[in-house]
């Protein structure tokens, strides 16, 4: 194997001299061995001097893997970890399962806090709020990508912790009553928060609440969208009404934040502390678009080591783009690499909506749905998305009250037939 890629910077992996590893990915592997006996059971690694040739035969690791083996499977006496979980030495989110079912993930007690702040830390526009007391709100599906999210009915100001408030008790944002969003408003606004965070449908459908009620929220001097994929109508929508910068924060249950931003800007950069990110090119037409490999830093409970989001990024000049999961991209009959920018790109200029789907029903045929206060012109609309999917290729366009999200309770922008 040669020496593969990475997007972290060269100073977080350090020199590699004479075919052997860095310094600083050599130590964090070692660790992972020790810590955790899967890797060990599934690839011994020898004492000498690791190589880019052995590291190359280091098998990845899927979360199909991690479902089947089981959480038990990282640790040598699991007995311990139940006694960790007893006297909150340790905490287990489950993951939402959008690939292989759900996953249950065993942290230890303040790894998700300091991964956090590390990826304040790596952001121009979070950094300042990296270590000082603040106050965040948190609007997501309930089941999100945080070990503190609350599973039960809890009433304000319970769902307050260390400075952040829960705003939602469940999921699907388009089946709120108006009680509920009068709830969540009165909420936020009692809170007022510098930070509000979320996944971007939730915040899309917040904004228009907040819109029709006339509220203003003059605190939030920062949005963060993460739990899932932006489309630059929410940025927009968003914005409207919360105008204040917009953060990409983008990662996962098990391994952290591992990519942080500037929204709409393809200037994403990795989280050094948290993971080394290893660059896996994807297809020959496209040098510029990589899986990527994840190695968790630092973690003592179920550390990854070349961990296989299914997640793919592309390479620019400012930094990089999150794409969003392989599952998720389309392939144009010209070959064109087609992803949700693309539809962002083709809508018209005055086209406004809270959120859209586009749905291939055929090889050549596509339905784009999509929530507005107003309808479109759809001819116009279906036209320019024809012409940005390839010649030939039909789009019917629907105006609709709500969009249903997949059974993990996550939505999705673009959903190309499975091949």
């Amino acid at each position: 194997m040669t020496k593969p890629s990475f997007a972290n910077n060269l100073s977080a992996l350090g020199p590699a001299v004479d075919g052997r590893l860095p310094d600083a990915l050599e130590a964090e592997i070692r660790r992972i061995y020790k810590r955790s006996p899967v890797y060990g059971t599934r690839f011994p690694i020898h004492t000498e001097p690791l190589k880019w040739s052995c590291y190359g035969e280091i098998p990845t690791l899927s979360k199909r893997e991690i479902v089947e083996r089981g959480h038990t499977a990282f640790f040598a006496d699991y007995s311990e970890v139940e006694r960790g979980l007893r006297d909150k030495r340790f905490e287990y989110e489950s993951t939402s399962g959008t690939t292989a079912g759900p996953m249950t993930v065993i942290m230890e007690r303040g790894w998700w806090e300091a991964q956090t702040k590390r990826a304040y830390r790596a952001s121009p526009i979070l950094s300042e709020f990296a270590d000082r007391p603040h106050r965040k709100c948190v609007l997501a599906p309930v089941g999100c990508s945080s070990n503190l999210c609350p599973y039960e009915d809890h009433p304000y100001p319970n769902r307050y912790f260390d400075g952040t408030v829960y705003l939602n008790l469940s999921s699907d944002p388009f089946v709120f009553p108006e009680a509920e969003w009068d709830r969540i408003l009165a909420e936020l606004q009692a809170t007022q928060p510098e930070i509000l965070e979320g996944e971007p449908i939730y915040l899309s459908l917040l904004a228009r609440a907040a819109h029709r009620r006339g509220v203003r929220v003059p605190s939030i001097r920062a949005v963060i969208l993460t739990y899932g994929k932006a489309s630059l109508q929410h940025g927009k929508r968003i914005a409207e009404v919360f105008p204040a910068p917009q953060v990409d924060l983008y990662g996962s249950t098990e391994a952290g934040y591992i990519f942080v931003g500037e929204a709409f800007r393809d200037n994403s950069r990795a989280i050094d502390g948290n993971a080394f990110i290893e660059l896996v090119p994807w297809r020959p037409e496209w040098p510029d678009v990589f899986q990527i490999h994840v190695t968790t830093r630092d973690r003592e409970a179920m550390p990854l080591l070349r961990y296989h989001t299914g997640d793919i990024v592309q390479k620019r000049e400012t930094g990089y783009r999150v794409l969003g999961r392989e599952s998720g991209l389309y392939f144009k009959p010209d070959g064109g690499l087609f992803s949700s920018e693309d539809i962002d790109a083709a809508l018209p200029e005055k086209f406004a909506c809270w959120h859209y789907v586009l749905v291939q029903s055929g090889d050549a045929r596509w339905d784009f749905h999509y929530v507005a206060d107003h309808g479109a012109d759809h001819r116009e609309l279906e036209a320019a998305l024809g012409r940005s999917l390839g010649e030939g290729v039909r789009v019917n366009a629907f105006r609709r009250r709500a969009i249903t999200p997949a059974a993990s309770g996550k939505f999705a922008l673009l959903k190309p037939l499975a091949p």
